[in-house]
């Protein structure tokens, strides 16, 4: 997958031309699967997630979801809007995250939600892996997203980035194949990793690899 900023020059024959939230829900209407979202006043656009991206996502839900992050006080969720204060009109996508249960009394605009219903956002990296990397890194900071995890297919690497700041995070872990991850108890249980897994699960199977859990 890659991310893309997108511009589109306006008519002036069209009258006012169209906010960038606007022209977002238009480009999802177009390209039904896409991603669409707008970090720091750009709009990005992201194809529909490869096999090996959606099995890695698949297997770092289970181990929330076996710690009992899915029902009671949280729920696990894929997905899902998270509204950005960086500017008027931003807003995030990430591919899972730990929410409190009642997110739904906390909805803002364009089915996006407070960023204080979350409590852990993850990303799974593509070829845009520059955007998870560092714009989001950013963003999600300026948000006071508590923790933020990042399997990075490119660089088979797995990031921890904990304690928000205005233009970044106070700590940030990383992990190669081999390790295990133990997550801050704050986001509701105590959840173990296993990086190797994830990485082995985000890479691309060849024809002839036998399929295993």
């Amino acid at each position: 997958m890659s991310a893309a900023a997108v511009e589109h020059p306006c008519d002036p024959c069209d009258g006012e031309p169209p906010t960038l939230l606007e022209e977002a829900n238009r480009l999802m209407e177009l390209l039904p699967g896409h991603r669409v979202e707008i970090i720091g006043g750009i709009l990005t656009v992201t194809p529909s997630r490869d096999s090996a991206h959606a099995r890695a996502l698949t297997r770092i839900m289970r181990p929330f979801m076996l710690a009992g992050l899915d029902g009671g006080e949280t729920e696990v969720l894929q997905g899902v809007g998270l509204w950005l204060p960086d500017g008027p009109e931003d807003y995030a996508i990430p591919d899972m995250a730990i929410v409190d249960a009642d997110i739904d009394e906390h909805l803002i605009r364009n089915n996006c939600y407070d960023p204080a219903v979350f409590r852990l956002v993850v990303e799974v990296t593509s070829s845009n892996y520059r955007n998870d990397l560092r714009n989001k890194v950013v963003a999600y900071a300026r948000a006071k997203i508590p923790v933020y995890v990042i399997v990075d297919r490119k660089h088979t690497r797995v990031h921890v980035l904990t304690a928000p700041l205005p233009d970044g995070y106070d700590s940030h872990e990383v992990y190669a194949p081999g390790q295990q991850i133990t997550l801050p108890a704050s986001i509701g249980a105590e959840v173990k990793l296993d990086a190797a897994e994830l990485l082995k699960a985000g890479q691309r199977r060849t024809p002839d690899e036998p399929v295993t859990d």
